[in-house]
Parts: structure tokens; C-alpha cells; sequence
């Protein structure tokens, strides 16, 4: 996991060796201050010569000066190397999500993935920087302290390697017991902020059903949660400090009682004692920053596994040795798929599919909820991979294309339709970056899009904000389906994507597409049977299935589903007109 890790220091390895060497040089300053102290009081003051007191103080400024000045470059190098180190975790973990597919974004929430983005990687740089100073500093300190405290007197520290015996075992005992809790903590960390995400994105919903108080409640109860786990955590953690403080206490204690009597029987000096006292600090100061690194690795430990997760998680999509780069045309086969998201056989989403379209054609897709046919259609663009069976484009099985080629020649409209921050002219060219004016214009009035655009203040350099909440549904729809047609695909897909449309624009729309994408396949998701009885043909899915297959006309009178969604519309339209 380290050798992973460490693995993404990158180009800040020269600043992740500047900070131990700097941490060095300044423990070695450190470390000489005391013994020139002695030096000071015994060989000084004790006998009267100024000149000497002079001279050796002027030598424990410098080494002040010299001490202060790596202290900061130390800082300065640390700081650039655990924020650069975090950096490059987070592009890196960014980048591979990128390459998900659609399986592999389903093993973790969003806000799972944030919180690894965000608080897990900050642990880990903490951590890394702690190492990197304090952990480099701590034992060159300890070690060079405890040399210092046995050249001045062997007996005396021994004192110091009995507390060091003692803490140690207390160390392993906090950091086996705590690390659990902190990866329970984590967790609930990923379900606080998916709490605070689900509010924030449906605020609108919450307000218009005065759910304040449930959001709330629900708010309170996961952070209570986290709030227990962390406590749990913490009493084990806690255990640190009043270990460290009987250590340092009972070290200064056995070392004034037992030194005070060596000065009476004159077997140590007085400036001896004063700075084994100055290395007591600084080895019980060294032992108390290893407790608190290794608090911070507990913690890390935890999120470095959580970013680990992301990091090796590898996209189940991936290119054939020898994929295709170009799609002849729009024809598309489904040859026996059948299709689960977990591939269990057993739990087939879609079963024995079998399906030939031809390229230019339109087809509609007609279902209840639940019959897939958002997942069917998911399949052409290869967002996920058939369980069973092949489906062709263009002659050729999706997995031997090239996957950005394939999909840059199948449009498709969500039925969630997405805008980003940024203006709509922004928004439009996702579909083709380089379009000009004209073309970005003529998109949107294939979409019925140019209407409401020419109204705007701005026109299309109107600012839409995160998740066009500045625009109608029917707006965005229109928006979502004018960016795909900017791309000009050889396949386009509409999942239900113009439900919030009325249906003379819905009209509008599909009479632009035969007029000016002919030769395109279009493939329409639908819920009113006035949207695609035109089509040249209707798939009914029933339960992951084909009912029916045929014209409007002809699944009229042979199925019995298409019958009575059309019946029910009819009557519902008739009813209305009659009121």
C-alpha cells in the first residue's frame, strides 16, 4: 500500500528528501545547544571566565540561527511536497474515475467518492507531511539525545529507555484498537454527506413538501452516528496523552532526585544536570510527536485504503487488442443478448433480445417503468457490456470498436437530462467543441431550442447554472437534445427525452429530425404513443423482453399492451377535450 502510494510523490520527491535532510541538520543544532550550555555553567560561569562564556555563546546564537533557519526551510519543503502529494492523489483518483464505466460507478455512491476526493486524501497528506518532518525529526532527535545523555551519564539514562519500552507497547496498543473505528468512521462519513448531497440537490423538493424538519432529523441522525464512532475512536486515542505525561514527569522526577545526589557526591556537575534536563525534554518531546504521528497514521491508514479503492478499481470496459476506429453506418443488431448488472444469470435485466435495425431508420420504445428499456438502449454506446450475446453497429460488435470512436458517433439523451455551469453556447458544444455559430444555431432549431434562446437577455451567451436550475425542464430538454445533434452521430438515442415538452413542439422535433437527419438512426424512448406511432417501427418491452414488434398500425391489433397504453391516452385526451 506504502510503495502505491509513494509511488504518486512524483515530481515533489526532491522536496520530500530537501525536508528529512533540512529536519536533520536542524535536530543537529538542536541537539549541540544543550552541551555548549554545559560547557557555559561549568567550564563558564563555574570558574569565572567571562571570555569563555562569550565565545561559546556567540557559538549557541549561531547554532540558534542555523537551527531557526532549517526549521523553516524544512516547513517550507514539507509543505510543498504533502500538498503537491495530494494533489496528484486527487488528479489521479479524478482521471481513473473518468475511465469508470457504468458498473464500476454503481460500487460507490457519490458522496463515497467525494468524501475519498476531499477528507480522505487530506488525512493522507497530513500524514505524509508528519512523516516527512516530525516522523524524520523524532527519532534522529530521540537517538541523538539519548547518545548525548549517555556520554554525560550512562546510569542516569537508563531511566529514559524504560519509558521508551513502556510507551512503545502503549503505541501498538492504541494503534491495533483504534484503527477499526476509523474505518467505521469513514464510512459514515460517506453517509453524512450523502445526506447533505440528497438535501441540497432536491432543496426545491424539500421546501415544496415542507420536509425541513424530516432533512433535518435525518442530518442530525448521521452525524450523531459519526459523532459516536469517532468517540469511540477517541477513547482509545485519548490514552496517549496521560501516558506521555506520567512518562515525562516520572523521568524529571527519578532524574532530579537521583542526579541531586550525584552532585552532592560530586560524581556529576551541576551543568551536567542542567542539560541531561534539556535532553530529557527533548526526548520525551521526540517520543510524544511519534504518539502523535502515529495517531495521524491510524487515521490515514484508514483513508489511504479508501483512496487505494479508487485508484486500483479498473474500468470493466476496456479496448480489444485491435479496435475499429470507424463506424460505417447507423444499422444496428441485437443478436440473443441477454444482460444483468451483477452478470448473474439468474437476475437477468434483459433476456433473449434479438433485434435488426436498419441505418436511418426510426424506432420507437414503448414499456412500463421498469420493463429496461433505458438499460437496452445503454447497450449500443457500450456503457456497459452484454451479459450474453453481441450487439453490432455498423456490422461490428460494440466491444471491438474503439470505445471514444463509438461513442462520439452515438448520440444519446439521457433521461436525466445534465447542463453544466456555463453559458448555453459552453453547454452546446460538449456535442462538438469546434462547432461554429451556424451550426450551433441550426442545432437548436432542429431542437425547437432557438425560440426561448432569442428571448433570453443574452441569447446563447446566458449563463446556465449548475444543473440548469435557471431553466425549464422542457428548456433543458431541448438544450440536452440540440448538444447531441451537434455532434452529427450516426445513431441517435432519445431515453424519454421529451416528456416535459408539449406535444406540437414534440411534433416540431420529430419533423426537424426527418427533414434534416435522414440517414441518422433514431432511436425514441417514449411514454406517449404520439411520439413514435410514427416511427417505422415500435419495440414494446415487457419485464426485459420484446412483446411486440411491429408498425403502430400493426401492434394495434396484435398486442395487448400497445393497445391499452394507447386506449388509455386516447380516452384520457378525450376526456380532457370533453371538460
Amino acid at each position: 500500500m506504502i510503495k502505491k502510494l509513494v509511488s504518486y510523490v512524483g515530481e515533489f520527491k526532491k522536496d520530500s528528501i530537501l525536508t528529512p535532510l533540512f529536519v536533520t541538520l536542524e535536530v543537529a543544532m538542536e541537539v549541540i545547544i544543550p552541551l555548549l550550555m554545559s560547557w557555559i555553567i561549568d567550564k563558564g560561569i563555574g570558574k569565572g571566565d567571562i571570555s569563555y562564556v562569550c565565545v561559546i555563546g556567540t557559538v549557541m546564537i549561531i547554532a540558534s540561527f542555523l537551527a531557526l533557519t532549517f526549521g523553516f526551510l524544512s516547513g517550507k519543503y514539507g509543505a510543498s511536497a504533502s500538498t503537491g502529494f495530494a494533489r496528484n492523489l486527487r488528479k489521479a483518483m479524478y482521471y481513473n474515475i473518468q475511465d469508470y464505466s457504468f458498473s464500476n460507478i454503481d460500487k460507490y455512491s457519490t458522496a463515497g467518492l467525494v468524501t475519498r476526493l476531499t477528507t480522505d486524501v487530506t488525512n493522507v497528506q497530513n500524514a505524509y507531511q508528519m512523516v516527512i518532518r516530525m516522523f524524520a525529526r523524532a527519532p534522529i532527535m530521540l537517538i541523538s539525545a539519548m547518545f548525548m545523555c549517555f556520554y554525560i551519564n550512562s546510569k542516569l539514562s537508563l531511566i529514559f529507555l524504560g519509558a521508551i519500552v513502556f510507551l512503545g507497547i502503549l503505541l501498538y496498543f492504541i494503534m491495533t484498537k483504534a484503527h477499526p473505528y476509523f474505518l467505521q468512521v469513514f464510512k459514515k462519513y460517506d453517509a453524512l454527506n450523502a445526506s447533505v448531497q440528497e438535501n441540497l440537490t432536491g432543496i426545491r423538493a424539500v421546501k415544496a413538501y415542507v420536509r425541513e424538519e424530516h432533512e433535518v432529523s435525518k442530518f442530525y441522525k448521521a452525524s450523531e452516528t459519526l459523532y459516536k464512532y469517532f468517540m469511540r475512536a477517541e477513547k482509545v486515542i485519548i490514552l496517549n496523552a496521560p501516558a506521555m505525561q506520567f512518562s515525562v514527569y516520572a523521568c524529571i522526577l527519578l532524574l532530579s532526585w537521583l542526579g541531586a545526589k550525584m552532585i552532592v557526591s560530586k560524581s556529576m556537575t551541576t551543568g551536567e544536570l542542567m542539560s541531561l534536563f534539556t535532553y530529557t525534554t527533548n526526548i520525551l518531546m521526540s517520543l510524544m510527536i511519534i504518539s502523535m504521528v502515529f495517531v495521524m497514521v491510524i487515521m490515514s491508514k484508514s483513508s489511504a485504503e479508501r483512496i487505494l479503492e479508487v485508484l486500483e478499481e479498473k474500468s470493466d470496459l476496456t479496448n480489444c487488442e485491435s479496435p475499429t476506429y470507424e463506424v460505417k453506418d447507423g444499422s444496428i443488431a441485437f443478436n440473443n443478448v441477454s444482460f444483468s448488472y451483477n452478470n448473474d444469470t439468474n437476475n437477468l435485466v434483459l433476456e433473449n433480445i434479438n433485434l435488426s435495425i436498419n441505418s436511418g431508420e426510426t424506432i420507437g420504445i414503448i414499456g412500463g417503468t421498469g420493463s429496461a428499456k433505458s438499460t437496452l438502449v445503454q447497450l449500443i454506446p457500450r456503457l456497459y457490456d452484454v451479459t450474453e450475446g453481441n450487439v453490432l453497429v455498423g456490422g461490428v460488435d460494440v466491444r471491438n470498436y474503439d470505445i471514444e470512436t463509438l461513442r462520439d458517433k452515438v448520440s444519446m439523451v439521457l433521461q436525466k437530462n445534465v447542463l453544466f455551469s456555463g453559458t448555453i453556447k459552453e453547454n452546446l458544444r460538449w456535442g462538438n467543441k469546434n462547432a461554429t455559430e451556424e451550426e450551433v444555431i441550426e442545432a437548436c432549431r432542429q431542437a425547437q431550442a432557438e425560440e426561448f434562446i432569442e428571448t433570453l437577455p443574452n441569447k446563447y451567451d446566458t449563463f446556465i447554472e449548475q444543473g440548469g436550475t435557471n431553466v425549464s425542464g422542457g428548456q433543458k430538454q431541448r438544450l440536452c437534445i440540440a448538444r447531441a445533434l451537434l455532434k452529427k452521430p450516426k445513431i441517435l438515442i432519445l431515453d424519454d427525452s421529451t416528456s416535459a415538452v408539449d406535444t406540437k413542439t414534440d411534433a416540431l422535433i420529430r419533423k426537424a429530425f426527418k427533414e434534416t437527419i435522414p440517414n441518422t438512426t433514431k432511436i425514441i424512448i417514449a411514454q406517449r404513443i404520439s411520439s413514435i406511432q410514427e416511427a417505422d417501427k415500435i419495440i414494446v418491452l415487457n419485464d426485459g423482453k420484446i412483446d411486440g414488434m411491429g408498425t403502430h398500425e400493426e401492434l394495434l391489433l396484435s398486442n395487448n399492451i400497445y393497445r391499452e397504453v394507447y386506449e388509455s391516452q386516447v380516452k384520457g385526451a378525450e376526456t380532457v377535450e370533453s371538460k
